[in-house]
């Protein structure tokens, strides 16, 4: 859960927020909150139906899990990952089987992906809406 923001690191007090939240609602909430600069520049592009006019949320509640991005219409999910997720790709695996389960595609993307190439990304989402 080490998110960071613009100005850096989460203190200590949002990080505690985010951990402590306890519901899986009360923590995509607070999530919300402190995205990281791949997930805002990300969700400019798709909020408001800007992605060939489908409908994204943000932070959203799935089973056990909060996913980055997901369009319910076509059961598309957006993760991006950051530097913590070079460590815990059996976790990521097994988050992603658990959400096919339930009908859904990931799709995952690296921070640095998003922030140096965001048309290239957004290409490869739009192929995966339609």
């Amino acid at each position: 859960m080490d998110k960071t923001r613009k100005d850096g690191p989460l203190s200590p007090g949002e990080r505690h927020r985010v951990r402590d939240s306890k519901t899986p609602l009360a923590r995509a909430r607070a999530l919300r909150k402190v995205s990281t600069d791949a997930e805002r520049l990300l969700w400019r592009h798709l909020r408001a139906r800007r992605l060939a006019g489908f409908k994204f949320r943000r932070q959203e509640v799935i089973g056990p899990y909060i996913v980055d991005l997901v369009c319910l219409e076509t059961r598309l999910i957006i993760e991006a990952d950051g530097s913590q997720h070079a460590g815990q790709q059996p976790y990521d695996r097994q988050r992603s089987v658990f959400l096919a389960t339930w009908g859904y595609r990931v799709l995952r993307f690296w921070n640095s992906e998003i922030l140096v190439d965001i048309e290239s990304v957004l290409e490869r989402i739009r192929m995966e809406l339609v």
